[in-house]
């Protein structure tokens, strides 16, 4: 990579950080989980960067949001409920770029790219986030259910949408911007 290249995608990483932060602090639906989460438009400033330039630089710029976010509205019960919660689970979304687009691809191909690696980053994020959610806070769960049910489903309630969100977005971007989107040489 060129000192040049190298520059541009560091200074889009830290664009779409901040906005990823911007968005996640800003707009969003919360208040209806208590213990954290909220249904925003994180993941898109995320996965733009790791179609663009791919999942390592997508993981970077998740794993900032993250640790942003941590500092911005820190929900600390325990050090590694911190990094399953805040840079792991942001920086899986960055993931996302596994999925590479071509812009050689039919637009379908790479609609169907696209949400395939929102929906793998989607995933991962949930899997951090359930995980925390099974060890730190499963006395939250109701009398009688079962910890990790409640976490999957407490999770789920807004990381679903939160991807469905972001596919509905990138599959407009794709067809509308495609310049936007696709990897950059």
């Amino acid at each position: 990579m060129t000192g040049q290249r190298r520059l541009l995608t560091l200074t889009e990483i830290a664009i779409m950080a901040a906005i990823g932060v911007l968005l996640s602090t800003f707009v969003k639906i919360q208040g209806l989980w208590p213990q954290g989460g909220s249904i925003s438009l994180v993941m898109l400033p995320i996965a733009l960067v790791a179609f663009r330039r791919g999942w390592a630089a997508g993981a970077v710029c998740g794993l900032l949001v993250g640790l942003i976010n941590w500092m911005v509205e820190p929900f600390v019960v325990h050090p590694v409920q911190v990094v399953l919660d805040y840079p792991l689970a942001f920086a899986a979304l960055g993931l996302s770029g596994v999925f590479a687009l071509n812009r050689d691809m039919p637009r379908g191909k790479q609609v169907m790219r696209a949400i395939l690696g929102l929906i793998l980053a989607g995933g991962l994020r949930l899997l951090s986030h359930f995980i925390s959610g099974v060890v730190w806070f499963g006395q939250y769960a109701p009398k009688g259910m079962n910890v990790a049910l409640y976490s999957f489903l407490y999770n789920i309630s807004y990381i679903l949408p939160d991807v469905i969100i972001a596919a509905v977005l990138m599959t407009i971007l794709i067809t509308q911007a495609p310049q936007l989107v696709m990897k950059q040489r």
